[in-house]
C-alpha cells in the first residue's frame, strides 16, 4: 500500500511540475496562433505565458523565440506546423541555447519592462512585410550588444576548437592494425515452395506460434542526426563564389571561395596541421551552412550526406585526391560527426565512427569506439586520435526518402496469377539504386537479424511511392483488409521471380523495396521487406517479420478483421503469417518445413500515411 501511495505522489509531483512549467514569449516573425486550456484559439502576443501543453500553429517561414527562465534557455521554433510545444521543443530542426546568467538576467528584465518586443507579420508566404513594431526602450541598444557578443562567443568557441585540433594534429598519431572484419551471414538455402491446391484455400482454425526471440525495432537506436558543436553563422561576402558538383544525377551548388587555401604538399603531421590550421576560419562558414541546408533539402541520410561532402570535396580539389579528402573530413567534423583522419604512405584517408557493425569491412578501435575507412579497407593505419567537441557517429538508418534527380529505368510489366487485375508498369530510380549501390549492409545492437530491419523500414522513393502504391490502392477500392492483404500477397508471390542470392550475387545482399521490383531475381528476404511495406503503406496495419532459419516471412496484425491462420501474439496483438515465398499461399499459411519453436520476430515502424496522393505515373 505504501508503495501505491509512494508511486501516486511521485506521479502527482511530476504533473504538478509539468503544469508549473512555463515559457515567455521573446519575439514573433509572421504568423504564430496557440491554443491552450480554457482559452479560444488566437494569435500569439509578445510577452505571453506559454505551457508545454499549449499548442502552437507556425505559419510557413514564421518562427517564435521563447524563454524558459528556470533553465535559463532560449528556444527558436521555427518548423511549420502545428503540434503541442513540448514536442516542438525536442525537434532537431529547432534550436536551444543556453543563455549566461548576465543574459539572462537582462533578457527577464527586458520582457517584464515597458518597452516594446519585435514583432513581424507577413502579408502572404513571399514574406512581404505589412507590419513591423520595433522596440525603442532604453535597453535595445544593450540588447544588440548581447547578441553580437554571445554570437562572436560561439564563433571564437568553434575556431579555438578547430585551431587545438590542428595542433593535435602534429602529434596525436599512433600506428594501429585493424580488425577482422565482420562476415556477412552465410543463410541455409531454403527454396520456395509452390502450395498445392488445398494449402490455396483459406485456413479455418487458429494456430497460435511461439517465438523465441524478438529483435527490438530500430528506434531504440535511432538519434537525430549530428549537428555542429556551436551555431554557424552566415557571413558576408565581398565576392560569392560557387562550385557546382553532381550528386547521383543530382546538381548542386554551395559556396566555395578557398581552393587557394586547400594546399597539403604531404601527409605528414606537420603538413596536415598547417593545413587545418589555415581552416580555423570563418571564411569556410557559408561552405558549412550551404552542406548543412543541402542536407535538409534533399532529406539526406547521413550516409548520403558523407557521399554529398564527398563529391562536392573532389570537385573542389579534382587534381590532388589528397586535399579532397582533408577538405571532406574538416566539412564532415564541423557538420557534426565524429571522424578521425589517417596515414598510409603517401595516402590520406578519414575513418568515420558508427555504432553499425558493417559487414566485410575491417574497423579499428579508438577510445572503445568503432572506426570504418571510407571508400578503402587498410589492415594498418597511422591515425590521429584527437578528437572535437560535441561529436557524435553515423548512422545508416533510413528515414525519409531522398530528393534526388529523377532518371527512370525500363518498365517492368508485374501481374499477379491468381489475381491479373491487379498489374503494374514498374519503374525505378536510377539514380537511386545507384545510391542503394553504395550502402553499406550492417546490424545494430548485436543481433544480425536487426540487418533486414534498415531495408523495411526505408521509406519508398516518392516517385515510386506516388505510382505503384496509389495504383495499387485504386486497384484494392472497395475490398475488406483481408482481401486487400490476399491480392497483395498474391502480387509478391507470383509477378517476381526467386533466386539465390548466392547464385545471382555471389553473397547475400538484401533489397530495398525499390530494388525488388527492378531487378530480375530476388529471394524470401527480398519479398518480405516489399510486402512489409506494401502493407504498411497500402493499409496502414502493424506488420513485423518472421525469421525462421534460414527463411524471410512476415506476420501482418488486422485489428478487429482476425482472420484464421497461424499466428503470432505480440502485446496482446495477433499477427497472422504472411509468406510472399510460400506461392500462392493464403494468409495465415505457414510454408512447410518452418520450425517455429526457432522463429523470431524483428519489429518494424509503422508508416505515416498521408493520404492518398495523386495517380501520377513517375
Amino acid at each position: 500500500m505504501k508503495k501505491r501511495l509512494f508511486i501516486l505522489m511521485a506521479a502527482m509531483a511530476v504533473a504538478l511540475s509539468l503544469q508549473a512549467q512555463q515559457y515567455v514569449v521573446m519575439s514573433i516573425t509572421g504568423k504564430v496562433e496557440v491554443e491552450a486550456s480554457g482559452q479560444p484559439k488566437h494569435e500569439l502576443r509578445l510577452r505571453e505565458v506559454l505551457k508545454p501543453t499549449s499548442t502552437l500553429n507556425i505559419g510557413f517561414k514564421s518562427k517564435v523565440e521563447i524563454l524558459d527562465e528556470a533553465a535559463g534557455k532560449k528556444y527558436e521554433l521555427k518548423v511549420p506546423g502545428k503540434g503541442r510545444l513540448s514536442e516542438m521543443m525536442k525537434d532537431r530542426q529547432n534550436s536551444a541555447i543556453q543563455l549566461t546568467a548576465q543574459y539572462l538576467a537582462y533578457t527577464k528584465k527586458r520582457l517584464k519592462g515597458n518597452g516594446e518586443l519585435t514583432s513581424r507579420h507577413y502579408s502572404d508566404p513571399a514574406t512581404v512585410t505589412r507590419e513591423v513594431a520595433v522596440s525603442h526602450d532604453s535597453f535595445e541598444e544593450e540588447y544588440r550588444s548581447f547578441q553580437q557578443k554571445a554570437q562572436r562567443e560561439y564563433e571564437e568557441f568553434r575556431l579555438n576548437a578547430i585551431r587545438t585540433y590542428a595542433d593535435f594534429l602534429k602529434e596525436a598519431w599512433k600506428r594501429y592494425g585493424a580488425k577482422p572484419p565482420q562476415p556477412r551471414p552465410q543463410e541455409k538455402e531454403v527454396k520456395p515452395v509452390v502450395a498445392t491446391e488445398s494449402q490455396s484455400s483459406p485456413p479455418t482454425a487458429l494456430h497460435m506460434v511461439a517465438v523465441e526471440e524478438i529483435v527490438s525495432s530500430l528506434a531504440d537506436f535511432t538519434k537525430p542526426q549530428p549537428k555542429p558543436s556551436s551555431p554557424i553563422r552566415e557571413q558576408p561576402e565581398e565576392e560569392v563564389m560557387r562550385i557546382d558538383f553532381n550528386f547521383y544525377g543530382t546538381p548542386l551548388k554551395v559556396r566555395f571561395n578557398h581552393k587557394e587555401d586547400i594546399k597539403l604538399r604531404n601527409v605528414t603531421e606537420k603538413a596536415i596541421s598547417e593545413a587545418y590550421t589555415k581552416m580555423a576560419s570563418l571564411d569556410f562558414n557559408n561552405t558549412i551552412r550551404d552542406c548543412l541546408e543541402l542536407r535538409v533539402r534533399y532529406q539526406l541520410s547521413d550516409w548520403a550526406y558523407l557521399q554529398m561532402l564527398d563529391c562536392l570535396a573532389q570537385a573542389c580539389c579534382p587534381d590532388n585526391a589528397n586535399e579532397a579528402t582533408l577538405l571532406m573530413a574538416f566539412l564532415f567534423q564541423q557538420s557534426g560527426y565524429k571522424m578521425r583522419l589517417a596515414s598510409d604512405e603517401d595516402l590520406l584517408v578519414m575513418l568515420y565512427s558508427s555504432e553499425h557493425i558493417i559487414y566485410d569491412q575491417g574497423y579499428f578501435i579508438l577510445d572503445g569506439d568503432k572506426y570504418y575507412v571510407y571508400k578503402a579497407n587498410l589492415a594498418s593505419l597511422n591515425i590521429c586520435q584527437a578528437s572535437f567537441p560535441g561529436e557524435m557517429p553515423l548512422s545508416l538508418c533510413i528515414t525519409q526518402p531522398m530528393m534526388i534527380a529523377e532518371e527512370f529505368t525500363e518498365e517492368r510489366t508485374l501481374t499477379s496469377k491468381r489475381y491479373p487485375e491487379i498489374e503494374l508498369q514498374v519503374s525505378v530510380n536510377k539514380n537511386l539504386l545507384d545510391f542503394y549501390e553504395s550502402y553499406p549492409s550492417s546490424m545494430l545492437g548485436g543481433n544480425q537479424m536487426s540487418r533486414w530491419a534498415f531495408y523495411a523500414n526505408a521509406p519508398l522513393e516518392n516517385p515510386l511511392d506516388r505510382y505503384m502504391v496509389n495504383t495499387l490502392r485504386t486497384k484494392l477500392e472497395g475490398l475488406s483488409t483481408l482481401e486487400a492483404a490476399e491480392r497483395i500477397l498474391n502480387w509478391v508471390q507470383t509477378s517476381l521471380e526467386y533466386q539465390f542470392d548466392e547464385d545471382v550475387w555471389g553473397h547475400d545482399r538484401a533489397f530495398f523495396a525499390e530494388e525488388t521490383v527492378h531487378y530480375p531475381y530476388c529471394d524470401c528476404e527480398d519479398r518480405s521487406i516489399l510486402f512489409s511495406r506494401l502493407i504498411r503503406e497500402l493499409l496502414g496495419l502493424k506488420v513485423v517479420l518472421v525469421y525462421y532459419p534460414g527463411h524471410l516471412a512476415t506476420a501482418v496484425c488486422f485489428g478487429d478483421e482476425q482472420p484464421n491462420g497461424d499466428c503470432i501474439i505480440l502485446d496482446g496483438d495477433r499477427y497472422i503469417v504472411c509468406d510472399p515465398t510460400y506461392i500462392g499461399a493464403r494468409v495465415g499459411r505457414t510454408m512447410p518445413g518452418m520450425d517455429n519453436a526457432k522463429a523470431s520476430v524483428i519489429l518494424l515502424e509503422p508508416v505515416k500515411q498521408e493520404g492518398n496522393g495523386t495517380n501520377d505515373k513517375p
